[in-house]
Formats: C-alpha cells, structure tokens, sequence
C-alpha cells in the first residue's frame, strides 16, 4: 500500500525534543529497579557476532544464556524457581549448529537466532541472500535477521524492497523474521519511517533498529519513529504481534530500562514481552548482573565473582 508512506512527513526536531526528554527520565529504584532488570534479562538476544567466534565461545555464550544471574542472587530475590533466561542466543549461520546443539545438550530450550541476508552490509545477490537464509535455518536457527538492501531506500525503490523482504520471509519458513533496517544508514527519520511500513507490509515478524556495526546505532530518536509506524500499523490493519528490535550500543542496565520505558509508553504494557520487544546486546547483561549484585549484596561485584557472557 504505497498510499500510506506517499505523503510521510516526519517533524524531526519534535523527535529529537521528545528522545532528550527521554533521557532525563527518573530511572526506578531498589525492588522496583531489580525487577524491570530481570524483565530486561528476559528479553535480551544475546549476541556474538565476532569473525573469531569459535565453538567454545559459543558454548560459552550459551550457558551464559541458561544462567544469565547468578542461582544465589536469584534466591536472594526469590525468583531462583521462575526459569529467567535470555530470549535468544544470536549468531553467525556458521555457529548455529554449535548454539543448537549445547543448547539441547542442555535440555534448555532457547531459540537460535541467526543473521543473515548479507549481513551487515546488505551487499549481496538476492539469491545468495535467501541462499543464506535457507541454510540458517537448516542448521536449526528459530529466528533469522535479515539486513535490507539500504540503496533500494535510498533511491526510494520501494515496491523492489518490499519484493526483497517478502521473498526473505518465505524463506524462513517457520522460522520468525527480525528485518534489520540499519537505521544509521538511511539518510532520514521519513525513510526509516517508510522503510518501517514495508518491512511490516512484507512480513516481518519484527522491526530492528541496527546490525551493531553502523556508525550510528539504537538511537531514541528511532525507536520513537519504528514503534509509532508499529502502532500506526495496527491501527490500520488490527495486526498486534510485530515486535520492536533496538541493538547496538545498549550496554548499561539504565540504558535497557530506558528502552522498557519508551516501549512501555508509545506502545503499551502488551509488548514488554520477549514474544514483541527485544534487546540486541552482547555486553548489556553483564552490567545488569552487576546491577543486581549491588541490589542484593550493597557493594559491586569483582571481576572474578561474576561469570562470563
């Protein structure tokens, strides 16, 4: 429906004006605090995406996603028995079946996500990018994000961007879709708008700010955009289960709050669930458990008290 991103017009300083209000948002405190960390935790795809990832990071990583606080600290707050873990484990196609097996070997059932589609770059023939798609998800990946072509947004080529993400959605099967729109790359907040809407019109499963590697990543700024298209979406077809993706540079427990605020606000207490709102992050949860242990204990962990991620 081409008509409804035609006449798009973002007001970019009212944006802007809102996301600084954002950030001199008060913060909550003590119980309060320790438990949107842990609803924060629930919904962080933790991720590794590094050219020298190898197996054993990877387990790592995964036992990391099963136990993500400490036993002691959750016994401490009487949430040991409520089963918290990571919403996904994010990686290369080349590591899904290192993730898919330790994961199964540890009777855990966290899906694998994988990216995919060129990424970060987006620089790559159609049919390698579904090429790429097929096999992630032959590997056993339950969650593919895929990376847009940035130039058909630049040079406006909407209905072939709305091909290219709907030919990657019936390539991932069952598997869900997270659209990576690079956000930092698209020149406009109109453009991220419109590009928002196709994503959605395509498919997707879910909407995400950034691959990690931009320049700019996860920006208030663009939250606000992609979850008012969210909402203007449901409004117009009564379609409610598109989720909400910021990643990239979210590395402080204030940080992920922040962000369960705003989607508290522009969309409601419906998405603060990791079925619709998810944290891409690597390092994000190792100071929300430092966090936590500060809650609990009154003074920040050592290096040596505190797991890996």
């Amino acid at each position: 429906e081409l008509g409804w991103i035609s006449k798009v017009y973002v007001n970019r300083p009212a944006v802007v004006r809102h996301a600084e209000e954002i950030k001199k948002w008060k913060t909550v405190k003590g119980t309060w605090q320790a438990a949107w960390l842990l609803k924060a935790v629930t919904c962080i795809d933790l991720t590794t995406l590094s050219g020298d990832d190898t197996p054993s990071n990877v387990h790592r990583l995964c036992f990391k996603a099963k136990h993500p606080i400490r036993e002691d600290l959750l016994k401490a707050l009487d949430m040991h028995d409520k089963g918290i873990t990571v919403a996904a484990v994010c990686v290369y196609p080349a590591r899904v079946s290192d993730a898919v097996n330790t994961l199964k070997a540890a009777g855990c059932d966290i899906p694998v996500a994988s990216v995919a589609a060129g990424f970060p770059s987006g620089q790559t023939p159609l049919e390698t990018k579904l090429a790429e798609i097929r096999l992630a998800v032959e590997y056993g990946a339950r969650e593919i994000d895929i990376v847009i072509s940035r130039s058909l947004v630049l040079t406006g080529q909407w209905e072939a961007l709305y091909e290219e993400i709907r030919l990657c959605r019936a390539a991932c099967g069952e598997a869900h879709m997270k659209t990576i729109l690079a956000t930092g790359e698209l020149g406009s907040l109109a453009n991220v708008y419109k590009a928002s809407m196709i994503a959605m019109m395509a498919g997707s499963d879910f909407i995400k700010t950034s691959t990690g590697k931009e320049v700019e990543n996860a920006t208030f700024p663009v939250g606000v955009v992609m979850m008012r298209a969210i909402k203007e979406y449901y409004w117009q077809t009564g379609y409610k289960v598109v989720g909400f993706k910021p990643a990239g540079g979210i590395r402080t427990a204030k940080e992920a709050i922040t962000w369960l605020m705003l989607v508290k606000e522009e969309l409601g207490v419906e998405w603060m669930t990791p079925e619709l709102f998810r944290l891409g992050a690597s390092s994000l949860l190792g100071d929300i458990e430092q966090q936590i242990f500060y809650h609990v204990t009154g003074s920040y962990a050592r290096q040596h008290e505190l797991a890996m991620a």
